[in-house]
């Protein structure tokens, strides 16, 4: 038997919400799965019906809706409206759940640290070189925010 794809795991998911009552997780994931089918069709040739993404891809576009929820909370809180972000909250719990463990703050330093070293930087003006080596072993794993700001820390320090 074979792996079940990230799209699969959402479908199921959602039907498991939708026969438990759980109304709040079913529309979360209604609103990741329509976004990761919109993304397919988006992505498809033209002519073509496929409406299914590879597991990288519906990755990327889970990424971007839990950094879609980042932001919202962020702002949310500034706007002292803690209830909606909450609410964001939550639904960012539920979409981690279909994405990779994030990587911790010790191994995101150690990874920016390797990456300081191979480049040579010693300054925020050679931010972009580390973030060039950095990102690549951290994607998918990590913010882009929280690794700028590591970088960006340690270059300072």
């Amino acid at each position: 038997m074979c792996a079940m794809t990230l799209q699969e795991k959402l479908n199921d998911e959602w039907k498991n919400a939708m026969r438990s009552g759980d109304n709040f997780r079913r529309d979360t994931l209604s609103m990741l799965r329509s976004a990761v089918k919109t993304a397919a069709i988006n992505a498809r040739p033209a002519g073509s019906a496929e409406t299914t993404l590879d597991d990288e891809a519906a990755q990327s576009v889970l990424e971007r809706e839990a950094k879609k929820r980042r932001d919202s909370i962020d702002e949310y809180t500034k706007a002292s409206r803690i209830d909606l972000a909450e609410n964001e909250a939550l639904e960012l719990k539920i979409v981690q759940e279909f994405l990779p463990q994030q990587l911790s703050d010790e191994e995101i330093e150690s990874a920016v640290r390797e990456a300081i070293a191979q480049s040579g930087a010693t300054d925020s003006k050679q931010m972009g070189a580390v973030m060039k080596l950095v990102q690549p072993k951290v994607a998918g794993r990590a913010d882009g925010k929280r690794v700028s700001e590591t970088v960006k820390r340690l270059l300072q320090g």
